[in-house]
Formats: structure tokens, C-alpha cells, sequence
């Protein structure tokens, strides 16, 4: 709890401090990324079938932010059932960048802002937090829970 104390009196607006990503440079951390990174190659494909091969399916995959509807809230569902919806494929493309990841033992996460785009054009951008586990010996994504929005992204 000090430390906590600690860090909101030293942000600005009682603000945690933002998460420093930590440099990818050793193996452990690469490993933790191939299945994220195979969750989007077949996501960009629409290869619902492939992103299955690297999750546990009945994980979930949460989201805040504006829904298809218009309105603002909580989406959730298991990777099966976001996997039967899946349509995506040409010109669909997410990426991450910077990072955190943390790993103790059998378990991880991936903590990275992220963005969309279709055709080029980035239609909404957020964070995306991964956990994931390791079973004999492969790393499969258990949950991904993240935030979106339509506006403020960076290449608007």
C-alpha cells in the first residue's frame, strides 16, 4: 500500500505511471509472443481454425468499448464462439507494439497498445492484455481481454 501511495503522489492527476515495456531480448519472451503473434496472422486471414490452434477454447475474449450497436459496454465471449463469427481477412489488419510482457513459471502476459486497420485505415485502436499458459511445453492464450475506441488513435 506504500508503495502504491508512493506512486500516485509522485503522477501527475493521481495517475499511475505508464507501464514500461520490457526489451524483448531474451527467448523466454519470443515464445511468449509466437502465439500472439499467430493470433493475429490468422486473424488478418480469417482463419478461424488457425487462431483456434493457439488458445484454449473455452478462454475468453472480453472487450470495453463502443459495440456494434453503437452503445458503450462489456462484450464477451469464449474463443469458440468469437471464432464461429469470425469474417475478417483481406485488407484486416491488427498490430501491437511495445510490449510489457511478464512471465513466472507457466503463466504470462502481454500488455500492448494496439490498432485495426481495414483496407489501410485505422478504424480503432486500445490495449490489448493477453494471459496465457504453458503446457507441456507450448504457450496457448487463455484469455484477451481488451479496450477499444474510435477515436484518438494514433494515423487517424
Amino acid at each position: 500500500m506504500i508503495l502504491l501511495s508512493m506512486l500516485l503522489a509522485a503522477a501527475p492527476g493521481d495517475k499511475l505511471p505508464p507501464a514500461n515495456p520490457v526489451p524483448l531480448d531474451t527467448s523466454a519472451e519470443t515464445a511468449v509472443l509466437e502465439p500472439v503473434n499467430a493470433i493475429f496472422a490468422a486473424l488478418d486471414k480469417g482463419d478461424a481454425a488457425a487462431m483456434l490452434q493457439h488458445v484454449y477454447p473455452d478462454g475468453r475474449v472480453s472487450a470495453i468499448g463502443p459495440r456494434r450497436d453503437g452503445a458503450q459496454g462489456l462484450r464477451q465471449e469464449s474463443w469458440t464462439k468469437f471464432a464461429e463469427r469470425l469474417k475478417l481477412g483481406a485488407g484486416f489488419a491488427e498490430r501491437i507494439w511495445d510490449p510489457a510482457i511478464d512471465i513466472d513459471g507457466d503463466i504470462a502476459m502481454v500488455w500492448a497498445s494496439y490498432d485495426v486497420r481495414v483496407a489501410g485505415k485505422v478504424t480503432n485502436c486500445g490495449v490489448d492484455h493477453f494471459d496465457l499458459i504453458r503446457e507441456g511445453g507450448v504457450w496457448k492464450v487463455m484469455n484477451l481481454t481488451f479496450s477499444s475506441r474510435t477515436t484518438g488513435c494514433a494515423g487517424q
